[in-house]
């Protein structure tokens, strides 16, 4: 019985994400711990806070010391601004981390029943709309996909070997801040980002920051218009989990065709995959996730990138594993290689 009440708790979630949302960790680090204090910190009700503390502290996540004084549990420092995690950032829900776990619990029904994004279902149109119109929600989405990409990019310059390569292209890079972490490592390459017009500023600065910008040009356009041609390494980093195979497979052939004649080139998509492995929990979380936000957007397993690999004109080579659960699968022109199966080699 205390298992299955565990499971279909809602309570405790969204509690830590009201804590998170009023950071009342970072609030008691810094020497507020009285009740009536931390409400006036939090700008929260000093009775329904207090309601709130006692309801998490009989759950571990706060303590209180003494009556009406609280302080923090190893667990509850997770949600300290500064912990190396960030997790504060996805849980508050005055950002779109929060926002997209509210679709989340009230869209996944419609979604099931559906196949669409419930998302809209939730907030009445769909998310991208939503971050066209609010500027503080799309700040937040920017800072939350920093907070991925500052991870990322490290993982894909130390787990792919680049010693041959001399030019890459990110489709899809965003701000650039995977690009700039390869062309830091590998000195004698050069890049070129493409990702939309919009974007450019902001990744023309972090190129700079990196100092790597005069080796990495900027294409802004749509990736699903012809790509710069001739390239060693062309990067899909988070990119085809956001679209239904259709357009998946759409990209993976721009790519295609801008490798066409260079047999040694490769396409490097940088993604979660759903795998029968210990990371299978939290790969179908997020899985359900892009289902609701996006509709027809989905995580993968290795076979179903196969196919669509296979659809563009390529064929599986080497797979490495990053520490973030993120798989770096490397394809190339089918023409004379295997056209499906497992991996080529694989390190975890």
């Amino acid at each position: 019985m205390n298992d299955i009440r565990q499971r279909i708790d809602v309570f405790t979630p969204i509690a830590l994400r009201v804590a998170a949302t009023l950071r009342l960790a970072d609030h008691i680090v810094a020497g507020t711990t009285k009740l009536d204090d931390l409400a006036g910190a939090a700008g929260a009700d000093p009775d329904t806070l207090g309601r709130l503390l006692r309801f998490l502290t009989c759950r571990g996540i706060f303590a209180e010391p003494e009556p009406g004084h609280y302080a923090l549990t190893p667990t509850a420092g997770w949600l300290c601004a500064d912990h190396p995690s960030r997790l504060r950032e996805f849980l508050d829900l005055d950002s779109v981390g929060g926002l997209l776990d509210l679709a989340v619990c009230g869209g996944l029904l419609a979604t099931v029943r559906t196949g669409q994004a419930g998302y809209a279902q939730v907030f009445g149109r769909p998310f991208w709309d939503d971050l066209a119109d609010k500027p503080d929600l799309a700040a937040s989405f920017t800072a939350l996909m920093t907070a991925v990409s500052l991870r990322l990019g490290p993982e894909a310059a130390r787990g792919y070997d680049w010693t041959a390569v001399r030019t890459v292209v990110d489709v899809g890079g965003g701000a650039g801040y995977l690009v700039s972490e390869v062309l830091r490592a590998n000195p004698d390459a050069t890049g070129t980002l493409v990702d939309l017009p919009g974007t450019g500023p902001a990744a023309l600065a972090n190129l700079a920051a990196a100092g790597v910008a005069d080796r990495c040009a900027f294409a802004g356009q749509s990736f699903f218009d012809e790509l710069p041609a001739g390239a060693d390494v062309y990067v899909l980093s988070h990119v085809l989990h956001d679209w239904d195979d259709e357009h998946a497979v759409a990209v993976l052939r721009r790519c295609a065709q801008a490798l066409a004649g260079r047999p040694d080139s490769r396409v490097l998509v940088v993604e979660r995959v759903i795998a029968e492995d210990e990371h299978r929990p939290l790969t179908t979380e997020y899985d359900l996730r892009m289902a609701v936000i996006f509709g027809g957007a989905r995580e993968r397993t290795y076979p179903e990138f196969v196919a669509l690999a296979a659809a563009a004109g390529l064929a599986p080579g080497e797979v490495r594993n990053t520490p973030s659960q993120h798989w770096l699968m490397s394809w190339q022109p089918v023409s004379g290689l295997p056209t499906g199966g497992e991996p080529g080699h694989r390190l975890s």
